[in-house]
């Protein structure tokens, strides 16, 4: 449902009596002032991202990696185990990807530090 289309209801319900002057004004400020959701990807900031991924150390098998792409993705750090050794054994090229990130990718802060 567009803003538009939820001023229409708001509207609606306010020429029914279900809202009162002040809350339709309330609701429709809130909509309009609202930032709009992302949509798939499109606002996402990927440099900020890629400048807060950390490898992680809770999460280690080897050098956190996996587990920093976890927090990162939001995905699981089984998962990105999988992808590396998936890519390593099919291509070839992922152990070198994955010694990449170990030696550039930041080691993250210890809390309490």
């Amino acid at each position: 449902m567009n803003v538009s289309e939820e001023i229409k209801r708001l509207h609606e319900l306010h020429q029914a009596g279900a809202l009162s002057d002040e809350e339709f004004a309330q609701a429709k400020a809130r909509l309009l002032n609202a930032s709009p959701p992302p949509r798939d990807g499109a606002d996402v900031d990927l440099p900020g991202e890629l400048n807060r991924l950390r490898r992680s150390r809770s999460d280690r098998w080897l050098g956190g990696v996996c587990g920093g792409l976890a927090k990162a993705s939001g995905m699981e750090s089984w998962v990105w185990r999988l992808i590396f050794a998936l890519f390593t054994v099919s291509f070839g090229f992922g152990l070198v990807v994955y010694l990449l990130l170990w030696i550039f990718v930041p080691d993250e802060e210890l809390i309490g530090n």
